[in-house]
């Protein structure tokens, strides 16, 4: 690449970000040399101009999809030129395309294709009789045609020649790449996607696209949620799609886009003889060529787009729940319920480390209550387990009233339960990484061990399930799952790096995502760890094989050393910096150990007076905020939610019941909250707050725990709309049902499909439609 064409990059992104063009050259050069983002925003400040990890993923996002851009900008250049079709004006047209698009489009006319019915009537020779025509509408058609008759070219009458010279106008004009832009604009600002069902598919399976089966809105305002339910119900063969203006257009009257065709080549109805028969070419040309390829094009941006927002949503969430409040270095029982097959329990201790299985039969067929309240006493006392946690999957209350009997039976055990979610634990029981870890583990056991220590640190014990397992996306597998992985990905990055790692037991899962490393240095730090112990300091991390300085330099500051031999390495500040630190504690006369938490020793010290070339300002004012509380976790305090007391099925549920919540999925359309009855509720955006709120993020998160009344509940489907609104005076049917009873009992959790469970939880999503549209028009009402 050119340093014309970077120096263009670089403005691009500059502009776009509303940043100096030096942070971004300063980035590009850091990315390019293997900087990951998360030591980019925390370590290289002073070089990047302060721009935090959002503006450096933005930032990086932008670079490949312009780079992507100029590599086919050059490929489309080169092939013109061989072409020797490559005339001044083009070359600035091509050199001044600025997306993908607008590129595509003008190459179009010189893009190798089959042999189509345009190049067989030049070959014909009708070229001349169609550009004839096209200039001069007074000749007429029919009595120029009889020259071009020649049935040895395959011409063999006048209509096949017009017909020959038709297809070479429309080909000409359905490669203009100026009329297809303002043809792709106008379809795009006045179009309406509308699907119908396909004959014959009213059936059960296609029950959940009923909302979609007279379905119409107009593709600007679609949200991402209904047009991935469109595509899944077309995918799926239920729906037909098709995007159009909205309603059937007069057969005698001129569509507007063959209009706009006919303006652009100055074709008017004057009643010439070649009037009509230009006319009829404009409409062949939008009708056969434009309007199918537009349509598949805009259909296919919209896709893109949901996609897009879809793949954001999930990695929002994701972030959510990762960094959900930790409970700490407690010994826990983690429960994975069930019926049949009984509850499975394993207890770990403060470090995670697993102590005892074993499996209990407390509910249908067998229904050894007692038995198994004695048995998870006998394993709470023997382990001195502080905390329960419960899978929130099939049996999840029942056993839940389990735990609740068990702490009421034995106060002295003081013990605590708490409800999570299960959404990956089957699959990280199935993964390789489980099969390493307990090779003589069940594998119905190991989700109980997951259970428990999500409990523990939920980031630690999710980074070993495969984001997308996790279940809090929006149709995650309908999206496009190269960029839904890159994506979540760089959501585990940026948080595992934001909390740090324990260098002496972080597992390979959680090592392998700290900046700088992957999975195999991660075997290798834990292999060396195994064979010659804790690790005492930072820099020990050098011995380990194939860890080199570079990588050192993106790791270090993210790897802590707790009661290692320098103080400073339980902290962020990343050792390249620890010269800065020696200089502020000669300042004030104290020892590391001394200053580490203790704010008063700090107090009143000047950044400024420590700065130097390398170490400017921000990192200063980062190392003085990292001495006062070392190694501080960003993550909330821990919580949990009470769910009420004989409210354990949907059936349970009445209008009006305030209950308290956890939100397990944010979507576009509003919240979804676990009251411990299998079946999450969803709380509209409407319902969110007394305030409009465009977007549900903007009051909720995943992992929250939140108090909500009922609205509706329907039995036969499985729907709760609820609200958060708890002083709207309620009423069945009333306003404030009205505003959420349609919206809230159309969507089912998307974030559930991913769930590898067999209760309700686990289903794929139901979409919305006319009944959301319907809860919009009466809140715009």
């Amino acid at each position: 690449m050119t340093e014309t064409v970077a120096l263009k990059i670089v403005q691009r992104i500059a502009s776009e970000l509303t940043v100096q063009p030096r942070q971004v050259t300063a980035t590009i050069q850091l990315l390019d040399e293997g900087a990951t983002v998360p030591f980019i925003a925390r370590y290289r400040k002073e070089v990047t101009g302060n721009l935090d990890d959002t503006q450096l993923r933005n930032l990086e996002e932008r670079l490949l999809y312009l780079r992507e851009l100029e590599d086919r900008r050059a490929t489309i250049l080169s092939s013109v030129e061989e072409q020797g079709k490559l005339t001044d004006p083009l070359r600035v047209a091509i050199e001044g395309a600025d997306s993908k698009q607008v590129l595509e489009d003008l190459y179009l006319p010189y893009k190798p294709k089959r042999r189509t019915r345009a190049q067989i009537a030049r070959e014909a020779g009708l070229e001349p009789l169609a550009l004839a025509l096209l200039a001069d509408p007074k000749l007429d058609p029919a009595t120029e045609a009889v020259a071009y008759v020649n049935a040895e070219k395959g011409v063999a009458d006048t209509k096949a020649a017009l017909d020959g010279a038709r297809d070479i106008l429309s080909e000409q004009f359905g490669e203009t790449a100026d009329l297809l832009g303002k043809l792709r604009d106008y379809l795009f600002n006045q179009g309406v996607v509308s699907s119908r069902v396909v004959e014959g598919k009213e059936t059960e399976e296609g029950e959940k696209f009923r909302d979609y089966y007279d379905y119409a809105e107009t593709i600007k305002t679609i949200p991402s949620h209904r047009a991935l339910a469109l595509f899944r119900g077309r995918n799926a063969g239920i729906l037909m799609t098709k995007l159009g203006l909205g309603e059937e257009l007069d057969a005698q009257v001129p569509h507007p886009g063959e209009t706009l065709i006919a303006q652009r080549f100055s074709i008017e109805n004057l009643g010439r003889p070649a009037d009509k028969w230009l006319s009829d070419v404009c409409r062949w040309c939008w009708r056969v060529k434009v309007q199918p390829h537009i349509e598949n094009e805009l259909l296919t941006q919209l896709r893109d787009e949901a996609e897009h927002e879809a793949i954001r949503v999930f990695a929002r969430n994701l972030k959510d729940l990762l960094l959900a409040a930790p409970a700490g270095p407690k010994a826990v029982i983690g429960l994975d319920p069930g019926l049949r097959t009984g509850v499975k329990v394993a207890v770990v201790d403060r470090t995670g480390k697993l102590l005892t299985t074993d499996t209990i039969y407390p509910h249908e067929p067998r229904r050894d209550w007692d038995g198994s309240l004695a048995r998870l006493a006998r394993i709470a006392a023997s382990t001195q387990a502080e905390l329960i946690s419960i899978g929130n999957g099939t049996a999840s209350r029942e056993t839940d009233r389990l735990a609740s009997e068990l702490i009421a039976r034995h106060p002295e055990l003081k013990l605590q339960k708490i409800v999570v979610s299960e959404a990956g634990a089957s699959i990280y029981s199935a993964s390789e990484f489980a099969a390493k870890e307990f090779p003589d583990l069940d594998v119905t056991l190991r989700g109980a061990v997951s259970i428990a220590r999500r409990l523990q640190d939920p980031l630690a014990e999710l980074v070993k399930i495969e984001p997308k397992a996790i279940g809090v996306g929006q149709y995650q597998h309908d999206v496009n799952q190269r960029e839904l992985a890159r994506s979540l990905d760089a959501v585990v990055e940026d948080c595992v790096n934001a909390v740090g790692v324990d260098a002496n037991t972080a597992s390979v899962a959680l090592l392998a995502r700290v900046s700088g490393l992957n999975a195999t240095l991660a075997r290798n730090i834990v292999d060396f760890r195994d064979a010659h112990g804790p690790f005492p300091s930072r820099d020990h991390l050098r011995k380990v094989p194939r860890l080199g300085d570079k990588t050192f330099e993106l790791a270090a500051g993210f790897l802590r050393i707790n009661g290692g031999d320098n103080p400073l390495d339980c902290s962020s500040v990343h050792p390249e910096a620890y010269p800065v630190v020696e200089r502020i504690l000669s300042k004030i006369n104290r020892q590391a150990s001394e200053v580490l938490g203790n704010r008063d020793a700090l107090a009143g010290l000047s950044p400024a007076e420590f700065a130097d070339e390398r170490f400017g300002l921000p990192t200063v004012r980062d190392i003085l905020a990292e001495l006062e509380k070392p190694g501080r976790d960003p993550r909330p305090e821990f919580k949990t939610a009470t769910f009420r007391d004989g409210v354990e099925k949907i059936s349970d549920l009445s209008a009006g019941m305030v209950l308290e919540g956890v939100v397990t999925n944010v979507a576009a359309f509003g919240a979804f909250i676990d009251i411990g009855v299998h079946q999450d509720g969803l709380v509209h955006v409407s319902a969110l707050s007394t305030k409009f709120i465009k977007d549900p993020h903007e009051v909720v998160k995943a992992g929250q725990i939140v108090k909500v009344k009922v609205l509706e509940v329907d039995v036969k489907r499985q729907r709760i709309a609820l609200t958060m609104r708890l002083d709207d005076d309620f009423t069945p049917g009333g306003p404030a049902a009205a505003r959420n009873t349609s919206a809230g009992s159309t969507e089912r959790n998307p974030g559930r499909s991913g769930a590898p469970r067999s209760n309700q939880r686990g289903r794929e999503p139901e979409p919305a439609g006319g009944a959301m549209a319907a809860a919009f028009a009466k809140l715009k009402r």
